[in-house]
């Protein structure tokens, strides 16, 4: 496993003894050096230290937090060099967030609102952001179809958004311009459950995603075992139902993410702990299993369950979080197929990993652990994919989505 410390971030200068560089020698040293040299050399070391100084503060990116607390949604300053994260005070006032994603042109930030009422209505909200110097100002806000709004996810186009209500099982569509949201355009409230009496007595809409070429939406039931297919309309943000994905019995399947290669998608199963790799069809949009991973096939389910799902840039590395014994799976990928072969599993650092994600350079992986108040960062060997097993963290109030500007 890497170091926590990249190789190359942190220089050490050669180091002599006095026995290897001769005291006659110094001694000379000392009388060749003029006052101006002097001047020279420390003004020089001056704009060096300058200059690192700006470079540091340049580098230094403004991270989002959807927060499960009254101050919603929270700004960090990361700085890439040394995986530190500074808090930099509430970037918008928005009770309860549980996620927030970013408009195609990183123009707007979108926000998911798991509040029981809103504008008077009972259901969650759904809300836009413009994004300007690091900070946020509302554009727009208007009520999801029902209560627990838990996600959003805006299409390729950033013309059409999708929210999906966990406590309602619902779920709606919004058309998007210039950053404003309509009222919903379209909803739907579905009836079907499994057969996990705790978790699945009712629907339970847990995640909206899109295809890759931006011709059908998903949601995820993780209370009904399936996943809703959509033939979706881009300009007027109307969907129609184009066929239904159905899970193992009890398995709820919580969120769906498509590999870079556009024929592979990983459907994460919340409740017993697996991921399902789905070949996908370009013709209907529909979704076809061809193997399950378990990421506990040897202990107890009972009190873990999977999460989410991170896949590097280039498809060859594919991660898991799983709740409870809260730790990474991670995983090699076949770019072209998106099959998979385990590199075992680490810490996330906290408790109960919500989400997480890799840094822009993908040196990083950050972690949001949301009953521990955390935000915990690994190192991550680019080249192989692999995490290290110790990391550190930053509080955090309840975290629940990492968004990088």
């Amino acid at each position: 496993m890497p170091s926590f410390v990249d190789e190359g971030l942190i220089q050490f200068a050669p180091t002599c003894s006095a026995s290897e560089v001769p005291s006659a020698t110094i001694a000379s040293a000392m009388r060749n050096l003029t006052r101006r040299t002097f001047l020279q050399s420390a003004s020089a070391a001056t704009l060096a230290s300058a200059a690192s100084r700006s470079f540091s503060a340049a580098s230094r990116q403004r991270v989002f937090i959807g927060s499960n607390t009254p101050d919603g949604i929270l700004a960090y300053d990361w700085d890439p060099a040394t995986a530190e994260l500074a808090p930099a005070g509430i970037a918008a006032k928005l009770s309860n967030v549980d996620w927030i994603t970013y408009s195609p042109d990183r123009k707007f930030i979108f926000a998911a609102s798991e509040v029981d009422s809103f504008n008077g209505k009972p259901t969650g909200a759904v809300a836009s952001y413009a994004v300007a110097g690091g900070k946020l100002t509302q554009v727009s806000a208007q009520n999801s179809a029902a209560t627990g709004t838990c996600h959003v996810g805006l299409d390729h186009t950033g013309r059409v958004l999708l929210s999906a209500d966990y406590g309602g099982g619902s779920a709606a569509s919004f058309k998007v311009t210039g950053g404003n949201l309509s009222p919903a355009v379209w909803t739907a409230h579905y009836t079907e459950h499994g057969p996990n009496k705790d978790r699945q007595e009712a629907a339970h809409a847990h995640f909206a995603s899109f295809s890759p070429d931006n011709r059908f939406a998903y949601i995820n039931d993780l209370g009904g075992d399936c996943i809703h297919i959509y033939n979706l309309n881009a300009a007027t943000a109307q969907l129609t139902p184009a066929g239904t994905y159905r899970s193992q019995a009890g398995s709820g399947p919580r969120t769906l993410h498509f590999h870079p290669n556009g024929v592979t998608a990983y459907c994460m199963n919340e409740l017993n702990s697996s991921v399902t790799v789905l070949k996908w069809s370009k013709a209907d949009g529909s979704l076809t299993p061809f193997t399950t991973i378990e990421l506990m096939p040897d202990a107890s389910k009972d009190l873990s369950t999977g999460c989410d799902t991170v896949i590097s840039r280039d498809g060859r590395s594919v991660y898991f979080a799983n709740r409870g014994d809260d730790f990474l799976y991670s995983c090699k990928a076949d770019p072209a197929t998106g099959a998979l072969q385990s590199m075992g599993k680490t810490s996330c650092g906290g408790k109960t990993p919500r989400n997480f994600t890799l840094d822009p350079t993908e040196k990083w992986m950050l972690v949001a652990n949301q009953n521990s108040s955390q935000l915990s960062v690994f190192a991550r060997d680019p080249a192989t994919g692999v995490l290290a097993d110790k990391g550190k963290s930053y509080d955090c109030a309840s975290p629940m989505c990492i968004l990088f500007a």
